[in-house]
């Protein structure tokens, strides 16, 4: 499937490479955290050797960014585009990795900093028409905070509760799916405005236009493996019962088929021992005689 050459420079920001490569850039993902918790993120670092784009052998592709401030604060922000109903526990996967990477072995566990793990996505994760869903650790029976540094936030770009969030925040997620010249038109705050000047000059970087073809080639080629092997899978099982039920009909000629063996027919699997029971129910002339001899 050949990549159009404009497609590039028409993604918009929820566009999960798109959205990597940005924040990539420390200015950019300052800017996005700040937007997100409304409140300074002195410092930001970006580490590389977690966000890969596309790896150097072109067999992988990583689309989450993890950075930390200054004040050695940790964040793992990824854009999400389709629900698969994992986020919880994706959130809870992205925050031990982050854990993991931080502490040092023989540290002390009060040595882990604060950390927030944040996901953007472009429908609503809880259905309940919010823009910002965020979770910490708390005790069940009075509320208590654990204080254990982490929080995880669930942003909604299909929220409802305009009035309840700040409007720079409700434009960034509106931006996330307008990523256009037109929709900036219409704001006002500069942070967006800022936000879509690097977004724009990112946009004409060649080189990372060339890795968003790879990666668009790489999870082609992953895509089209998986329609191949799902159609072999498909056709093999569909052989399998195929051939079940003809040893099942050959045997109910030569009497009652019990319950235990038609089971143990359709989970048989495998086609070789299949077809040897096909051609013994052929020749058969009893159930007795087939259950002694498959």
């Amino acid at each position: 499937m050949s990549i159009q050459k404009d497609t590039f420079q028409k993604l918009d920001l929820c566009n999960a490479f798109l959205f990597a490569a940005a924040l990539e850039q420390p200015k950019i993902c300052q800017l996005v955290l700040e937007i997100i918790l409304g409140q300074k993120v002195p410092g930001v670092k970006v580490h590389a050797e977690h966000s890969v784009l596309v790896s150097s052998d072109f067999r992988s592709v990583r689309f989450d960014v993890y950075a930390s401030d200054e004040l050695q604060v940790g964040y793992n922000v990824e854009a999400q585009n389709e629900n698969e109903g994992n986020l919880p526990k994706r959130s809870r996967y992205h925050q031990a990795e982050m854990d993991v990477s931080s502490l040092k072995p023989g540290a002390d566990f009060n040595d882990l900093k604060p950390s927030y793990v944040i996901f953007i996505c472009t429908f609503d994760p809880f259905k309940k028409g919010l823009y910002r869903y965020t979770f910490e650790e708390r005790c069940l029976e009075c509320n208590l905070a654990l204080g254990d540094g982490t929080r995880k936030i669930f942003l909604n770009t299909k929220g409802k509760n305009d009035e309840e969030v700040p409007a720079e925040l409700v434009h960034f997620l509106k931006y996330m799916e307008q990523s256009t010249d037109e929709y900036v038109s219409g704001v006002t705050e500069q942070s967006i405005i800022q936000l879509h000047e690097q977004v724009t000059e990112l946009k004409k970087w060649r080189e990372l236009e060339a890795r968003f073809m790879t990666g668009e080639e790489l999870m082609q080629q992953r895509e089209r493996k998986g329609r191949l092997a799902g159609l072999a899978e498909g056709k093999a099982a569909g052989l399998a019962e195929g051939k079940a039920d003809s040893i099942f009909e050959l045997l109910e000629e030569c009497g009652t088929v019990p319950e235990s063996l038609q089971k143990q027919i359709y989970e048989q699997k495998d086609a070789k021992v299949l077809t040897r029971w096909l051609r013994l129910s052929a020749k058969v002339s009893s159930v007795e005689e087939f259950m002694e001899q498959m």
